[in-house]
């Protein structure tokens, strides 16, 4: 990912002690103006809506997750598990995860075996009553929004299925090889051609767009951050294991539907197949994942460990809250006549200046 501009004292501080070289000895005593921002920013008495708002703090903590994933320029890889550092994102997540949590509203279920929770997952995902940015960019959204989209959700779907994947190894039975079977598909079934990613970046290609991961780091809000952030959170903990299946739950149970109102959208703008082959290819996907990551993948866990029903659950809601904040916030200032991004695309430029891949216009 591109090194990002800070967005306030906490990311400032954590970028500068990041670029200053790789961790050594004094790793603990460079990253104190982090710690202290740190606490600084939080004894403003941020409560949790205001935390999930925070630009700066939910900036910091995805610098600190993409560590675990495909790293940042300039930036020593040796930080990743850097203790000090770690220390540092620990007191980031958690406020965030004690707001994650309000944010859900504890549902509840009475059922622990598979059956029964896959049905409470799937009334949730039945129940979400969320504006709907699938149908917007179907019948009402313009060219320009139409990119806007893409970019909004370009920093996951250029990764996407690998905050998932930190579960096959915390899972063991049904639901691993439930799992498993899901990301082989997400993962083109060993075709590079064919990952989600990839078909991800050639729709970003065809809109006339750069696909280089994380490009549009600067360009997306808070809410975007926050939806990639609770996946690297309930993915990179063991103790949430059951947050991060019941969030690939609820992702697939409301994914179908909506590619197929996106994909209409495309076409619609006059997207040829290339561009509109990533939703196209989750309209029927993800009409069987739901199935098999509601009975499988999240209700068996619940049979086999009791006690991980409510973080299945939370996990579920957690998607289905934080996405739905997107959805929000970007129908909000597309129906104001705004840009649904931090910076407009006209102001961001168009070309591969990272990647050296030149963007293809629409036919």
């Amino acid at each position: 990912m591109p090194v990002p501009r800070p967005r306030g004292p906490v990311s400032s501080a954590l970028l500068a002690a990041l670029l200053a070289g790789p961790p050594s000895d004094d790793a603990h005593d460079r990253l104190a103006p982090v710690r202290e921002a740190v606490v600084e920013v939080l004894a403003e008495g941020h409560d949790a809506q205001a935390i999930l708002r925070d630009e700066d703090l939910q900036l910091a903590l995805t610098v600190l997750y993409e560590l675990h994933y495909r790293g940042i320029d300039q930036i020593d890889d040796g930080w990743e598990w850097e203790p000090s550092l770690l220390a540092v994102r620990r007191s980031l997540e958690r406020p965030f995860e004690a707001a994650l949590r309000a944010r859900t509203g504890h549902p509840t279920c009475e059922e622990t075996d598979a059956a029964g929770v896959a049905r409470r997952l799937f009334e949730l995902a039945a129940a979400d009553s969320g504006p709907s940015l699938a149908r917007y960019v179907a019948k009402r959204a313009d060219g320009e929004q139409a990119r806007e989209l893409l970019v909004l959700k370009s920093l996951y779907q250029l990764k996407e299925a690998d905050p998932h994947t930190w579960a096959v190894p915390r899972l063991a039975g049904a639901p691993k090889a439930a799992l498993v079977e899901i990301q082989a598909d997400e993962y083109g079934g060993g075709q590079a051609g064919h990952m989600h990613a990839e078909l991800f970046a050639r729709a970003m290609r065809g809109a006339g767009l750069d696909d280089t991961y994380g490009r549009y780091v600067d360009a997306v809000p808070a809410p975007v951050l926050v939806a990639l952030n609770t996946m690297s959170l309930f993915g990179l903990h063991r103790r949430l294991r059951g947050a991060i299946v019941g969030h690939l739950a609820a992702f697939e149970m409301t994914s179908s539907i909506p590619s197929r109102l996106y994909g209409n959208g495309f076409r619609r703008l006059g997207h040829d197949a290339g561009t509109t082959r990533y939703f196209d290819e989750h309209v029927e996907a993800d009409a069987v994942h739901e199935q098999i990551a509601g009975r499988d993948l999240a209700g068996r866990p619940a049979e086999q460990e009791p006690g991980l029903r409510d973080d299945i659950l939370f996990g579920a809601t957690a998607c289905l809250a934080v996405e739905g904040d997107v959805a929000e916030l970007t129908l909000a200032r597309w129906k104001r006549g705004d840009s649904a991004l931090l910076v407009p695309l006209g102001r961001l430029g168009l070309s591969a200046t990272q990647g050296g891949r030149a963007p293809r216009t629409p036919r």
